[in-house]
Formats: C-alpha cells, sequence, structure tokens
C-alpha cells in the first residue's frame, strides 16, 4: 500500500494532534514537534516533572496505524493514533522506565525493551489512605509504619509507597518506603524510609527508591535527600551532601557531582 501524503501533510497533522491544549493526556505538556532526518522528535514536560523529555516517532512507511496496525487514510487519522499510542505509553510509566539518552536540552526516551518498574514477581502501588490506621496491613506483615503515619498527620508526607508479591491475591506485602516533604516551597523531598523484609531481593528495594525519586520528580520536587546510609543508593544516583547525607537532583541535565 502506497502512503499519499507528504512528510510535511504528516509532520503537520502530528503537531496538530499532540500540540494542541489537552493533547495526549494528563499530566502532558507539549513543548515541539521537530522535524528530523529520519523521522520527528516529540518534546514534552510530564507533569512537574523539571526534566524536558523526547521521543523520536518515525514518519509512516505504510497506511497504517503506529498503535493498532490497522489502516488509516489520511496524515490525521494517522497522527491520531500516534497521539494514542504515546498516551497508552505515559499511561503505563514511560518516564519512569523508557531507556533514558541525555541529550542537550532534553532526556530522550526509549520505549523499546524497556525494563519494567517492577522486579519480576513483585509489584509497587501506593499506600492507599486510610481513615484511622493507615497502612494497618504493613504492620501486620511486621513493618514499622509509625513514620509514615506521623508525615500524614502533619501534612508532609510526598508519598508512601508499598512492594508485594504479584499475585492474584497482592499478598504478601514484603516492603515499602516513605518520603516527606522538607521546604515549604516543595522543592525538596526527603527520603524518610526505604524498608523490605529479611530474604527480599534487594531490586525490590532498589525499585521502592527510584518509584519514590519519580513520585517526587513528578509532584515538582528538585531534589531527594536522604540520611539513609545504605552503599546502594549510589548505584541509583545518590551523592554525598553538604555536611552529611545524601542528595539526588532530579534534573537529569545537572551535571552529577560531589557536592
Amino acid at each position: 500500500m502506497v502512503i499519499e501524503w507528504s512528510r510535511q501533510e504528516v509532520l503537520a497533522a502530528v503537531r496538530t494532534c499532540l500540540s494542541r491544549a489537552g493533547a495526549v493526556t494528563e499530566g502532558y505538556s507539549a513543548v515541539n514537534v521537530r522535524a528530523e532526518p529520519d523521522g520527528m522528535l516529540v518534546i514534552f514536560r510530564w507533569r512537574r516533572d523539571p526534566n524536558l523529555y523526547g521521543i523520536a516517532v518515525e514518519y509512516p512507511k505504510a497506511p497504517r496505524s503506529p498503535w493498532t496496525g490497522l489502516p488509516v487514510h489520511s496524515a490525521y487519522e494517522w497522527a491520531a493514533d500516534v497521539a494514542g499510542r504515546l498516551a497508552e505509553e505515559l499511561a503505563t510509566g514511560l518516564v519512569r522506565r523508557g531507556r533514558r539518552t541525555i541529550r542537550s536540552g532534553y532526556v530522550l526516551l526509549d520505549p523499546r525493551d524497556a525494563p519494567d518498574v517492577c522486579p519480576t514477581g513483585y509489584f509497587i502501588s501506593s499506600v492507599p489512605p486510610h481513615p484511622t490506621e493507615a497502612g494497618f496491613w504493613l504492620a501486620e506483615a511486621g513493618m514499622d509504619v509509625i513514620i509514615p503515619r506521623e508525615l500524614i498527620a502533619g501534612g508532609r508526607l510526598a508519598c508512601w509507597l508499598q512492594a508485594y508479591v504479584n499475585n492474584e491475591r497482592g499478598k504478601p506485602f514484603v516492603g515499602h518506603a516513605a518520603a516527606s516533604w522538607e521546604d515549604e516551597q516543595r522543592t525538596t523531598v526527603r527520603l524518610d524510609l526505604v524498608h523490605v523484609l529479611p530474604g527480599i531481593p534487594p531490586e525490590v528495594r532498589d525499585a521502592l527508591v527510584r518509584l519514590a525519586v519519580g513520585e517526587a520528580a513528578e509532584a515538582g520536587a528538585l531534589r531527594v535527600v536522604t540520611e539513609i546510609d545504605d552503599a546502594a543508593l549510589a548505584g541509583l544516583g545518590f551523592r554525598p551532601a553538604p555536611g552529611d547525607g545524601l542528595v539526588l537532583h532530579t534534573d537529569s541535565q545537572r551535571p552529577a557531582q560531589t557536592e
């Protein structure tokens, strides 16, 4: 099947579909759709994350949807399905799971063969609010929930994540992590707690930290600080902070350095 639309028509259609207000999905904010030699580069912001993100989109080679693979009959219809596919990618954690290449001015995301954000056999989600005893199920599993409950009471909780075995029951619970807002301007998040039960793979602990950092960035935090003494945090991007503790800057464009 021969494509009857020019690259200029395709580029214009993609710009129309991805750049209008409310395009793609909640949290997505278009910045630009740029023509590249072999395709297009969609540049956007995600929620309140300080980074600028980009994702490459190839020009169509056939009049088929880049999302469903079904036939499409116009450049606009093809572009609308580019938006649909991008919405699906973002809804399934593209910004957190996509392979990253740091470019001048933006972070290029590659969704191909991107690893799952959760370790094999486990799942991580937010701890749902509870009117009286938040996280009581974690306490029953042998985890200390005093810190996150105090953060809730003080109105400082930034996120509270829980890890559990990925099965039909969603049990047993095996770990959790909590972070709080450090300042009134909400530019800094403190990682207060990361804990997994004995015998749980270290990948679960690492995933809890990565997702807590992701939550912080998407809420607008420019850095995450912690006093948790764990050598594994260096592998996740944390560096020594002035005075004491560790710091991780959520802006990927910021050069890695010891402050």
